[in-house]
């Protein structure tokens, strides 16, 4: 989809004929909502979309397409409506939008980000524009604020357990989800979310856009690693000879590589293989094997792994007095893995005496897909209209068979309040005092976030 014309709901092309005849601008902003899933919200995707979508002007030919397609999709079209951008406005949108910084930690219910037109004769470009711009927003933030919860969870662990706890928490979590989602461009968005929080990633697409859209130079990295196809071809015979030969072609001063145990009895691979016929193999090397569960419970089989390994191969105590591997041992948990089996593993492994040191988690789909607008309540809606005379007027609804759906009347701010961000009337507190700042204006980008700044401030939220 490049023609943002077509973008949108089909109801919008409609809209046109609906504002009142007096409105010449109509202000709009998105918000999560108050949610059930998080009360902080990681702000992050506006950037993208007002590079890609807003970036591109539109062309005689996406007016003709969609005039074409509208017609026979039983819609009315405003032909002169987009004529106008195009002949007035090069094919750049005439619309200024306000955001807060992207990487902020933001309280729900609390606006993101601010819409108008800024040509009086379409107030219906604001609201045109919602279902491409909220969709744009909602995905990647929503996989933002999932993997920073995370983060915390796992920094707490390592707070508790580990000597050296910033130097883990980067590479605690790492993202295995390209496969378990529903297109390239949600693994770009979504893998780029992760990359927020963590610097681990198997998502190739994320790293890409997070180059691409933030100026990012690598913010992910992996490992070699197997997978059952490359130690199942060798036969359950071969299994230790898969192995041997993973230790023999990924070894190296500091490597780590990777090796699914579990294609056929896990508790033998980790018993008789990793800590038999080859645990000389192990310990004479220069790097690092991490052994990796795949199946079974998500916290029982990685626990029982890891002190079958404590077992074997020994480690030594922490100054916080919890147990961590010889180095040349480690443990990865993907399987099953979500913001609640990770709580409930570190748990696990803190009450058996373990530093979250030992262990590293993966997330697919559960990182990358199991969320949805619902998960943290998002939404558009308009919230003042400018009339013919200049004088602005309130716009919102409130259901009273929902009063949780009830919208922000009149332009918004977001003003500190004893160092808390909170929703305020822009007419009640003035432009000097708004964090919702201008990023873009008429089809150009006025402030471009660098990726390393929008780590740091989520990181110090």
């Amino acid at each position: 989809m490049t023609n943002i014309i077509l973008a949108t709901d089909s109801y919008k092309q409609s809209h046109f004929l609906q504002y009142p005849p007096q409105a010449r601008m109509i202000s709009a902003y998105g918000e999560s909502r108050h949610n059930d899933f998080s009360d902080e919200i990681l702000f992050l995707g506006l950037q993208p979309f007002l590079i890609d979508y807003l970036g591109t002007p539109i062309s005689q030919a996406d007016i003709d397409e969609a005039a074409l397609i509208c017609g026979a999709h039983g819609v009315p079209f405003n032909r002169d409506g987009w004529l106008a951008i195009l002949t007035d406005h090069g094919g750049y949108l005439p619309l200024e939008i306000s955001a807060l910084p992207e990487g902020t930690i933001v309280p729900s219910g609390v606006p993101m980000y601010q819409v108008r037109n800024t040509d009086p004769r379409m107030p219906w470009l604001t609201t045109f524009i919602e279902t491409a711009l909220l969709r744009a927003v909602w995905y990647p933030t929503t996989v933002a604020t999932l993997s920073w919860k995370c983060r915390q969870i796992i920094a707490a662990g390592l707070a508790q357990t580990s000597d050296d706890a910033a130097g883990q928490l980067p590479f605690k979590l790492h993202d295995f989800g390209a496969r378990g989602v529903s297109s390239g461009e949600s693994a770009a968005l979504g893998g780029m979310a992760h990359l927020v929080n963590f610097s681990g990633t198997d998502t190739l697409e994320g790293i890409m856009a997070a180059r691409r859209y933030y100026g990012a130079d690598m913010p992910g990295f992996s490992i070699p690693a197997a997978e059952h196809s490359t130690m199942t071809s060798w036969g359950k015979a071969g299994e230790e000879a898969a192995y041997a030969n993973m230790l023999d072609a990924f070894d190296g001063e500091g490597a780590l590589v990777a090796v699914v145990s579990d294609s056929w009895d896990l508790d033998n691979a980790v018993e008789n293989i990793w800590g038999g016929s080859l645990k000389e193999k192990v310990l004479a090397r220069k790097g690092t094997l991490v052994v990796r569960p795949d199946s079974g419970d998500p916290v029982e089989t990685p626990a029982r792994t890891l002190a079958k390994l404590w077992e074997i191969f020994g480690g030594t105590v922490n100054s916080k007095g919890f147990r961590v591997l010889d180095d040349k041992v480690r443990v990865i948990q993907g399987d099953g893995m979500n913001i609640n089996s990770i709580g409930k593993l570190i748990d696990r492994l803190i009450e058996d005496g373990f530093a979250i040191d030992n262990i590293a988690f993966g997330m697919g789909g559960g990182l990358l897909q199991s969320v949805n607008r619902d998960t943290l309540r998002f939404a558009m809606k308009a919230n003042a209209m400018q009339d013919d005379a200049g004088r602005w007027h309130d716009v919102s609804k409130k259901p009273a068979t929902d009063p949780s759906k009830a919208s922000k009347a009149g332009r918004q701010a977001v003003v500190l309040e004893q160092g808390r961000m909170v929703a305020k009337r822009l007419d009640a507190v003035g432009d000097d005092a708004n964090l919702l700042m201008p990023v873009w204006k008429d089809g150009e980008l006025l402030v471009r976030h660098d990726f390393a700044d929008i780590r740091e401030r989520a990181a110090n939220a």
